[in-house]
């Protein structure tokens, strides 16, 4: 959680800059929780999409903070080579199919994986992960009754951090028992309070298992999303009262303290932890804005079928 949260912070750093591609990108501070509890309780193999605020949970799942900066930064060393950005990394190694910037966009890919795996008899999951704004999409209740009729071993994930964009989920949804929807379609499902890892973690894990003996799962994790929607959205639609309330859900805070009066770490150890991954973020930062852009001759590339003949420029055809 403190990698991830020192990350973002760097992300923002590099928008700031101007050194982001694109003009928006989304950070996830606040959520932490929820990455770190169902990263933890995947399994190698498994196989997950995200959606446009999915930095923290690639990191939970392995991703190389150089690389993923670099994506970020739309240069060569990326993910994607630079071409994805904030909100398109992916990475088939390490069963990340897709960050997607449309709402609920990637949550039917999962259930393709997920009859992959059935058909092909291993014990992975396929996990979507959402925010709120998706539970609002019709694409997800007709993934979610497919891979009940199927009994497909996939797991659907709202990250509800109360706002799809500026609207409050209580504007948007007749209904906040998410829940309740998820088992009318026969799915097992369950709720964790986000700020709690542990809670998140041991939801996931039975709901995990859950999905990998036949009975597809959906887990609500409740979290609040410390700032704007996007980088630059100051959240005029929030009370600064709100957001200091907010705010004080901060699950790194408080798990700090809980190991701290357990006398799991102490202060100075959970401090060496900040600062290490403070020092490892710095380097990912620097990584990024010290290597190149990619050249336009790559511009087609992993785009068309290698053996595809290139595209020629509009520049090129008319001076033919």
């Amino acid at each position: 959680m403190v990698r991830i949260r020192s990350f973002e912070e760097r992300v923002g750093e590099l928008f700031l800059k101007g050194a982001s591609a694109g003009t928006m990108l989304h950070l996830s501070m606040g959520e932490e929780g929820a990455a770190a509890g169902v990263g933890l309780a995947m399994q190698e193999g498994d196989s997950f999409t995200t959606h446009h605020r999915g930095h923290g949970i690639f990191l939970a799942r392995g991703a190389d903070p150089d690389r993923m900066m670099a994506e970020i930064a739309g240069r060569e060393a990326g993910y994607c080579r630079g071409k994805g950005g904030s909100m398109h990394i992916a990475d088939m190694g390490l069963g990340h199919l897709g960050a997607n910037a449309i709402v609920g966009g990637g949550i039917p890919t999962i259930v393709g994986a997920a009859l992959s795996y059935k058909t092909l008899g291993n014990k992975n999951v396929s996990v979507a992960f959402f925010g709120d704004g998706a539970m609002q999409q019709g694409v997800l209740y007709e993934s979610m009754n497919l891979a009940a009729l199927w009994g497909l071993p996939a797991m659907f994930v709202c990250i509800n951090n109360q706002y799809g964009m500026g609207t409050r989920v209580d504007h948007s949804s007749s209904t906040k028992d998410f829940s309740a929807r998820a088992e009318a379609f026969g799915l097992a499902a369950g709720y964790a309070d986000g700020v709690d890892v542990d809670d998140v973690y041991a939801k996931a894990l039975t709901l995990l298992e859950s999905a990998r003996n036949g009975q597809p799962s959906f887990l609500e994790i409740d979290c609040y999303r410390f700032y704007g929607h996007a980088r630059k959205d100051k959240s005029p639609y929030r009370s600064e009262e709100e957001e200091a309330v907010g705010r004080q859900r901060d699950p790194i805070a408080i798990y700090a303290k809980q190991l701290q009066d357990d006398g799991a770490v102490s202060a100075d150890e959970f401090t060496r932890m900040s600062q290490a991954a403070d020092a490892e973020m710095d380097a990912s930062l620097a990584f990024a804005e010290g290597t190149p852009l990619p050249g336009l001759e790559t511009m087609f590339e992993d785009v068309y079928d290698p053996d595809a003949p290139k595209p020629v420029s509009n520049v090129e055809r008319l001076a033919l």
